[in-house]
């Protein structure tokens, strides 16, 4: 991995001389990304955004809820020192978190995380009945994404930056790994 990090970087600097030097002067992100953990989903790539241009946080199944410090504080720094303009909760269909949720088995430790999921399918449950297992996925998957808009929505961080007046929109949007495309599934201003 060093290898390859030696060559990315001379690559980027022959592209661009004064990339890295540019890059430490500062950071100031319009974007912060919440987003899966899985590896297929990296941010910076599927939105073809350069390093410095989006703020990321990642974590399994894209939650975002009260009790998570490390997502809370995050959302903190983007909203009130880097003044970010746009949070984007991006799920992806096929989410192994959001599959594991649907599972009626014990996986251990991430059971604590995965009921965040299963209360989404819970309230859902009419819209989900009758689904085959695919397409339940797919479903349950944007469902996420929504209901973690809404968590994102109703964060002190962001109710503070509305009242504010600050420009502030929160996006959740859907990955499709099986053809690189985002889909907008809802926007919320304030």
């Amino acid at each position: 991995m060093f290898e390859r990090n030696k060559a990315w970087a001379a690559a980027i600097t022959e592209k661009n001389p004064d990339f890295f030097s540019e890059l430490a002067g500062q950071q100031s992100p319009e974007y912060l990304w919440i987003g899966c953990s899985d590896s297929r989903v990296p941010a910076n790539q599927i939105v073809d955004l350069q390093p410095g241009e989006v703020f990321v946080h990642r974590n399994i199944a894209n939650v975002v809820v009260h009790t998570d410090l490390n997502c809370l504080s995050v959302i903190h720094f983007a909203v009130d020192v880097l003044k970010v303009k746009h949070i984007i909760v991006c799920g992806h269909y096929g989410c192994g978190g959001v599959m594991a949720a649907m599972e009626d088995k014990d996986h251990g430790l991430i059971d604590n995380w995965l009921r965040h999921i299963r209360d989404v399918d819970r309230f859902n449950s009419e819209a989900l009945d009758g689904l085959g297992h695919d397409e339940r996925l797919d479903s349950l998957c944007e469902l996420n994404v929504k209901e973690q808009v809404t968590n994102v929505c109703n964060t002190p961080v962001v109710q503070r930056a509305w009242k504010a007046g600050q420009s502030l929109s929160v996006h959740g949007w859907i990955y499709n790994i099986n053809n690189g495309l985002l889909k907008s599934l809802v926007t919320v201003d304030p």
